[in-house]
């Protein structure tokens, strides 16, 4: 019997089930040792996530969604990796800290509901305009463990704004 992997949308909302469950450990969380472990496995869960679906799942929507629909994702993950590497760089002791972490949950949140709202979301327009999900789910797949094995070993990369040209925060 062959192994199903899941095509795109399904690869997609599985990663935003896992973060979102990450978020709620986060907050119930105590101890900073705790919090930071979570923190970094959010960090890093989004920052393979976002890189998904800039490269392979975004390039293949453009021309068969709606443009501004794509435009906010791109601004989206950008607030979002800005977040993301001060996250990073910060410590459970800081002032902020959990405040970014709760801001991130919130944006991640709002980024979800405009991806995945029925009909009119990026992932019903993107299935109605019959993008091959399946050959795409392998993409995002392969290149998500790819990424996973890169950042595990060397660390988050700094984070590639893609709605200010040439820009690394």
């Amino acid at each position: 019997m062959a192994e199903t992997k899941p095509d795109a949308i399904a690869l997609l909302k599985a990663d935003h089930l896992k973060v979102e469950d990450l978020f709620k450990r986060f907050e119930s969380a105590s101890g900073s040792a705790r919090k930071q472990k979570i923190a970094l496995e959010i960090c890093m869960e989004l920052t393979v996530h976002a890189k998904i679906e800039e490269e392979i799942f975004y390039p293949a929507c453009e021309g068969k969604i709606e443009e501004d629909l794509l435009k906010e994702a791109y601004v989206e993950h950008d607030g979002a990796k800005i977040l993301i590497a001060e996250i990073e760089a910060g410590a459970p002791s800081g002032e902020f800290y959990d405040a970014k972490v709760k801001v991130l949950s919130e944006q991640i949140e709002h980024h979800v509901k405009e991806e995945e709202k029925r009909m009119e979301g990026m992932f019903a327009q993107a299935r109605k305009a019959g993008l091959d999900m399946d050959a795409l789910g392998e993409q995002l797949a392969a290149r998500k463990e790819e990424l996973l094995a890169q950042y595990e070993a060397s660390g988050l990369p700094k984070p590639e704004l893609s709605t200010l040209t040439n820009t690394t925060v």
